[in-house]
């Protein structure tokens, strides 16, 4: 029986299939009156098996199935009370009472029995990751390349007529009167390296977006992008970065970049009605948020662990180069706080006067140390913008070095260690990184190093090897002479988490000078069920896939020294890979972020919903320091967004082969990675109070 045909099977024929493989199973549930004398049955089953599997990860599931003894469980992300009866819900399932009940519910039954009979996982070997990595093209290949050379000519096309139609009084790309078509190309390609013309030029409509795919968009995905649209779902795709995509029918495999352009129909089913996941995001005036800080206002800090909070500017810097269908903060959006209207978001006479009350904030609070400044996107933000907000953090810096030499002994506040921007414009338009950003940079690097911070990082996110260009090299190895590390943060999306493509991903971005940090399971709600993948699947990646980059003693002490001349990063760290026969660095983490609780994969499987949706019971990341409201949190139950089978189901529309992921029932617990040292923050030179500023506590 091949799995590919169990995933359509209906609950009568699953039924059939506990028959025949578990008829004992199917016999205990038809002889019991009720699904108390079924529960006590499967006891008994389980535990026949303890003198032979007494260490088996299933046997441990079963009894988890039990613990639970008031039945119900409060999804932590949405507040809801979940009923939790997956033992009555089996029993009634396999008497052919089930109502209401998913196939899918049956089908991680059945794995999780057919586990408990035959407890092994079988890992693949080097040669089959390999296989696995090396059919993910990068953004290199030739083919790719001639592709995009292609849609680029086409797109240059498509502009000129654009350009011809824009009111030529209110913009700075435009053609004089009469000037020949072949100027205009001339002028149009010699702007496609200027990354305010991709801005000025974004496709921001549905038609237009599919005017510039070569309207290979099909009539049903129009109708949805139109509702989109209607319900105001921006659009906002850079020239260069539709250049990515490809239209052919015997084109490369664009989805996981793709899906980022598109959007799903739960994403405009529920726009309008979307939260915050991220419920620390949440702030009313003079309440501490979900985490317990108190935060000057809504919109510019955001803060859930004790020694970072983001800075939010009111500047460029709250828009992005490209609306990800994912967006975290894709509630805002939805309310309008942030959008697309660049010329509105340009700062104001005031904003200097606000911004130097923010970083009071920070100056006067006893446990930051690190500023992750992003929005949006922190490199939208104009150069001499930037550079003012860099100015900012440097005059708070040392205000609150200094202020520790009035501190005494055990009561001095954490001072700056680590300054972060957060970009996706890497990937999205990489040309932004020009030589005045690369000025703006050094300059603060130089002086920020006397005053004692030790880190500068460029926090990006690039999703697929397909996004690593010529234009993207170039820009990585600027900023890396610059001083500045890069380090990256992936999203786990559907497309995403084939089997080999974030391993391609590791080692395509390593290549290129830059670490990865973070691989995130996709957060969200309804909106973004089209994206997720299970955690199973992330925990599956990191014992199956990204093991083959695991660091070794030696390799990690090189790999520090080397980080500490960032510049060097891009010429030395391919031969170190090649040295130790080495695909990547796995130096990322795969995690989930809880809301107002922060990053984990610390997990165990304690249920299901009748949908076949699995029940998480999380625990916090006993690595690294959590506010206090949230250390003593009790039990965190996440219901996932879908099934083991769904998530299959739709690999399957992609082309794969279900069969590579069959040990992805088995994967029913996780354990979060340790942090890669580069990320650990550096000794203080001082010691640092104990005490909380900006806190409060539940009572």
């Amino acid at each position: 029986m091949k799995e590919k045909d169990i995933l359509s099977f209906s609950c009568i024929e699953l039924v059939g299939l506990f028959e025949r493989e578990f008829p004992s199973i199917v016999q205990g549930a038809n002889l019991s009156k009720d699904w108390k004398e079924f529960e006590q049955f499967l006891r008994g089953y389980v535990r026949l098996a303890l003198t032979t599997h007494s260490t088996s990860s299933s046997i441990k599931r079963f009894f988890r199935m039990f613990m639970n003894e008031t039945r119900y469980i409060r999804d932590f992300s949405t507040g809801e009370k979940i009923r939790y009866e997956p033992i009555k819900w089996l029993w009634q399932a396999l008497r052919g009472e089930g109502d209401g009940i998913h196939p899918d519910f049956l089908l991680d039954w059945y794995y999780l029995f057919k586990k408990y009979r035959i407890d092994e996982v079988v890992l693949p070997d080097r040669a089959r990751c390999d296989q696995w990595r090396g059919r993910w093209k990068t953004g290199m290949d030739e083919d790719v390349a001639r592709e995009r050379r292609e849609n680029r000519e086409r797109i240059c096309g498509l502009l000129i007529g654009k350009i011809e139609k824009r009111d030529k009084l209110n913009t700075r790309y435009r053609f004089e009167e009469e000037m020949s078509l072949e100027r205009k190309r001339e002028l149009v390609n010699e702007w496609w390296g200027d990354y305010k013309f991709h801005l000025a030029l974004a496709v921001r409509d549905p038609d237009e977006l599919n005017l510039f795919m070569g309207n290979t968009l099909s009539p049903e995905l129009m109708k949805l992008l139109l509702r989109a649209k209607q319900k105001g779902i921006p659009f906002f795709v850079t020239p260069y970065y539709l250049s990515l995509l490809s239209i052919r029918v015997d084109g490369y495999d664009d989805s996981t970049i793709r899906s980022y352009v598109i959007y799903s129909e739960e994403l405009v089913e529920n726009f309008g009605q979307i939260r915050a996941w991220e419920k620390e995001d949440v702030v009313e005036p003079g309440k501490p948020n979900a985490a317990g800080w108190l935060l000057p206002n809504a919109t510019n800090i955001h803060r859930r662990y004790p020694e970072v909070a983001i800075f939010i500017p009111d500047s460029m810097g709250r828009a992005c180069g490209g609306l990800c269908a994912l967006c975290q903060r894709m509630y805002d959006f939805q309310k309008g706080h942030l959008n697309f209207n660049l010329d509105r978001l340009k700062p104001t006479d005031g904003w200097e006067v606000k911004m130097e009350r923010l970083m009071m904030y920070y100056e006067h609070d006893s446990q930051l140390r690190d500023i992750l400044i992003t929005g949006g996107d922190a490199l939208m933000s104009q150069n001499q913008t930037l550079e003012r907000i860099l100015d900012a953090v440097f005059r708070m810096a040392v205000r609150k070095r200094e202020l520790n030499k009035r501190r005494g002994k055990g009561k001095k506040y954490a001072e700056i260690q680590r300054v972060r921007l957060g970009s996706r414009l890497l990937a999205y338009l990489p040309n932004r990184v020009n030589d005045g950003l690369i000025e703006v940079l050094k300059r603060f690097r130089e002086k920020a190093e006397q005053v004692g911070i030790q880190q500068f990082f460029i926090q990006t996110h690039f999703e697929s090897p397909l996004e690593v260009t010529e234009e993207v090299i170039h820009a990585a190895r600027c900023l890396l002479e610059a001083g500045w590390i890069i380090t990256n943060q992936a999203v786990f999306t559907v497309a995403a988490s084939r089997r080999g493509h974030t391993a391609r991903l590791r080692e395509v971005l390593n290549r290129i000078g830059i670490l990865t940090y973070y691989t995130f399971s996709v957060k969200g709600f309804e909106e973004n069920y089209a994206l997720f993948a299970p955690n199973s699947r992330s925990v599956q990646e990191v014992l199956e896939e990204k093991v083959c980059g695991n660091l070794s003693m030696e390799l990690g002490k090189e790999v520090l020294e080397l980080l500490e001349y960032p510049e060097r990063i891009p010429s030395e760290l391919p031969g170190l890979l090649d040295k130790y026969r080495q695909p990547f660095l796995a130096t990322d983490r795969n995690v989930m972020n809880l809301p107002g609780i922060g990053k984990s994969m610390t997990f165990q499987t304690v249920g299901m919903t009748k949908e076949g949706k699995r029940i998480l019971r999380f625990s916090l990341d006993a690595g690294r320091r959590h506010s206090p409201q949230v250390d003593h949190e009790g039990n965190i139950y996440i219901v996932e967004s879908k099934s083991i089978a769904a998530y299959l189901r739709q690999l399957q529309a992609l082309g794969e082969r279900v069969e590579d992921y069959s040990s992805l029932w088995d994967y029913a617990e996780g354990r979060t990675e340790s942090r890669f040292a580069l990320f650990e923050y550096p000794e203080p030179r001082i010691e640092i109070t104990g005490d909380f500023t900006n806190l409060e506590m539940d009572s």
